[in-house]
């Protein structure tokens, strides 16, 4: 009789199977009866809906929505087309947050079918799906696919979004009459439809980002078609744009947006910059002295459990991995070893900085020696992959618990780039600070380490005005996580830049550097 682990271990091979494009969701015929009652008791496989499941882990804790958040556009892509063929499409609004490069996942999907039922399907974690019945489907030319998703096209998108969208999500509104290079396609839609309502919001919006050429096309269109137009603005009045965003990849206009719609918010909270120290030994002693508070609270933050005899042990030598077993497999101690490593090169920077080079360009060079340091430790102790050490992920990644998903491995390339820029370019240290640790951990561009690397940034940028080191303590791990957490999903920055500009006060009061 075949044992326990033999018969799990055949309906994993089932799983596997199953997995091997990448597939996340499934139906539950297509497992038999024993193989899906055996995944779903060793926590192989969670039950969304009758008849759908998707997978997850043993080692998933009991609440823990990240399994579901990255299941969740697959799943209503499967769903949907299963159910309704080819005959759905996403809602406008959702479509051009999706074209927007929002990936947050949403409270609801509302879907557009002929099939429809006007129905609300509940989903896991509070999600759902609404499935509303609509006459009839969009001419071909106006849907577009992202990632197996249906979705309005960008032209039709913009006719057919109302005006609150661009109060509600001005950020993704820019985004998208960035990626404009031509009106035609709009402009046939508008007149197909005779929009000249629309079409007075689009040449208001269109000038609103910088787009003056595209607007007086648009309504030079219309007004040769015999339609009169009136033009608005649909933007909120108390939001001022600067500089239009040209025409470039979505990631980038997103994180140029960001930047420019929040730096405002960081100045007005943070204490104006102390300026470059007088004495730059004095201030590289005070990042040695916090060093054991700074790697107990950043490593304790990330979930490692390590003690500051451990760092204190690792930093002075007395940590041996060749001779003592107990150091060699440990992780928490290899995570430490990894931190001290990292510590020592940005310690190099931050007195480049002070000696009156740029942060941003320095940041931009030497980020990756960081995170190979970082890592170099787990990887010679054989618990991280040596391809690890090659540089920016190349999968998708998903956050614990969190609606916010960072971009795809493809737009990192694009996203990287366009951050560092903004911190080179940027006059306030504040701004390069916040910001900088902020857009670095919604980018998320390495398979691991985006929150150490995150903080390494910011008291780099910090030190560039003569801010001192600041720690964020694990005792307010629940507080930063919300925070950033808001920030990403909810476009809502002040939390997190408060929280910050809070922290950085009490390092300057002398509070800092006991980890109070």
């Amino acid at each position: 009789m075949a044992q326990p682990q033999a018969k799990l271990a055949d309906s994993l091979n089932v799983l596997r199977a199953l997995q091997e494009d990448g597939r996340r969701v499934f139906r539950s015929r297509e497992f038999g009866r024993t193989h899906r009652e055996r995944l779903l008791q060793n926590g192989f496989l969670q039950p969304v809906i009758k008849g759908w499941l998707i997978s997850t882990s043993p080692g998933t804790r009991a609440g823990d929505s990240t399994p579901w958040f990255a299941s969740f556009w697959e799943f209503c892509s499967h769903y949907c087309r299963e159910r309704y063929g080819d005959d759905w499409h996403l809602s406008p609004e959702q479509s051009m947050l999706l074209h927007a490069g929002n990936t947050v996942i949403p409270r609801q999907a509302i879907v557009y079918s002929p099939k429809g039922s006007n129905n609300t399907i509940d989903l896991l974690f509070d999600t759902s799906l609404y499935d509303l019945k609509h006459k009839a489907m969009p001419p071909r030319q106006d849907i577009a696919v992202i990632d197996g998703l249906r979705v309005i096209a960008v032209p039709a998108a913009l006719v057919k979004v109302p005006e609150s969208f661009y109060r509600r999500f001005p950020v993704e509104a820019r985004v998208v009459l960035a990626g404009l290079s031509d009106s035609t396609e709009i402009l046939r839609r508008l007149l197909e439809g005779g929009h000249s309502v629309v079409a007075g919001r689009l040449v208001g919006a269109l000038r609103r980002v910088g787009k003056n050429e595209m607007a007086e096309d648009l309504a030079a269109g219309m007004k040769s078609a015999g339609f009169s137009i009136r033009e608005s603005d649909p933007f909120d009045d108390n939001r001022k744009f600067t500089d239009a965003v040209d025409v470039m990849p979505p990631i980038v206009a997103r994180i140029r947006v960001l930047w420019e719609q929040n730096r405002s918010i960081v100045k007005a909270l943070f204490p104006a910059p102390p300026g470059l120290p007088a004495s730059r030994d004095g201030y590289l002693k005070t990042v040695d002295d916090i060093y054991i508070t700074d790697a107990y609270h950043s490593l304790s933050i990330e979930g490692y459990r390590v003690t500051p005899d451990l760092i204190d042990r690792v930093r002075t030598g007395a940590w041996n991995p060749d001779h003592d077993h107990a150091d060699r497999d440990s992780r928490d101690a290899l995570a430490a070893r990894g931190y001290w490593l990292a510590f020592l090169r940005v310690k190099a920077d931050v007195e480049r900085v002070l000696n009156g080079e740029s942060a941003g360009d320095i940041v931009q060079r030497t980020h990756r020696d960081w995170y190979r340091a970082l890592f170099q430790p787990c990887v010679a102790g054989g618990i991280t992959n040596a391809q690890a050490l090659a540089g920016y992920r190349s999968d998708a990644v998903f956050l614990r618990a969190s609606r916010h998903v960072p971009p795809r491995s493809e737009a990192v390339r694009d996203a990287m780039p366009a951050l560092f820029d903004l911190i080179a370019h940027e006059p306030e240290p504040s701004v390069r600070a916040v910001l900088g640790h902020w857009l670095f951990g919604y980018i998320h561009p390495y398979p691991d380490g985006n929150g150490r690397m995150a903080r390494f940034l910011m008291n780099v940028m910090l030190a560039s005005g003569g801010y001192p080191w600041t720690v964020i303590r694990v005792e307010d791990r629940d507080q930063y996580l919300s925070t950033l957490e808001s920030a990403s999903v909810d476009g809502d920055l002040a939390a997190f830049a408060r929280f910050i500009a809070d922290r950085v006060k009490w390092s300057i009061d002398g509070a800092g550097s006991g980890g109070r």
